[in-house]
């Protein structure tokens, strides 16, 4: 699939220089329901725009094994950890349907962003957003659980 300003909402109000940056840096990605798409541990390299299908979120909990914490749907953006040293992944992503995506190399996005500073911040902006709505509902989450655990005690 090839990419243009209105394929995914991250891109929405982007300078044409900036997203001429992230077109060329673009590829297709595709994968099965059932696949893992990142790993916790493993090397943050790379970021996904979700075109279509859902992404499952599972945290890695001692003694319980991977448990699910969100899904990802269509104009989601999937990875931030390729931007924050040490760049590795800190949760695990599974396809739940088929997934239709674009991905970007976190090596050649830091480096560009490291020339063009102006594209790094604009960058940085649009990630932040993205990490501050998965915050939000993370906070969300663990508030609607302490609501029902304390009427349990």
């Amino acid at each position: 699939m090839r990419i243009s300003a209105d394929t995914h909402p991250f891109f929405a109000g982007m300078s044409e220089t900036h997203f001429a940056i992230l077109s060329e840096a673009s590829m297709s990605a595709e994968f099965e329901p059932e696949e893992v798409i990142i790993r916790e541990g493993e090397p943050a390299n790379r970021f996904y725009l979700i075109h279509t299908g859902e992404v499952q979120l599972e945290a890695d909990v001692p003694g319980r094994g991977l448990v699910p914490f969100q899904r990802l749907g269509p104009g989601s953006a999937l990875g931030w950890s390729w931007l924050f040293p040490p760049h590795i992944w800190r949760f695990n992503a599974r396809a739940v349907t088929r997934i239709s995506a674009t991905f970007f190399y976190g090596t050649g996005l830091r480096e560009h962003c490291d020339a063009n500073p102006t594209f790094g911040y604009e960058l940085m902006k649009r990630v932040s957003k993205v990490t501050l709505e998965r915050l939000q509902t993370a906070r969300d989450q663990m508030l609607a659980f302490y609501a029902e655990n304390a009427d349990r005690k």
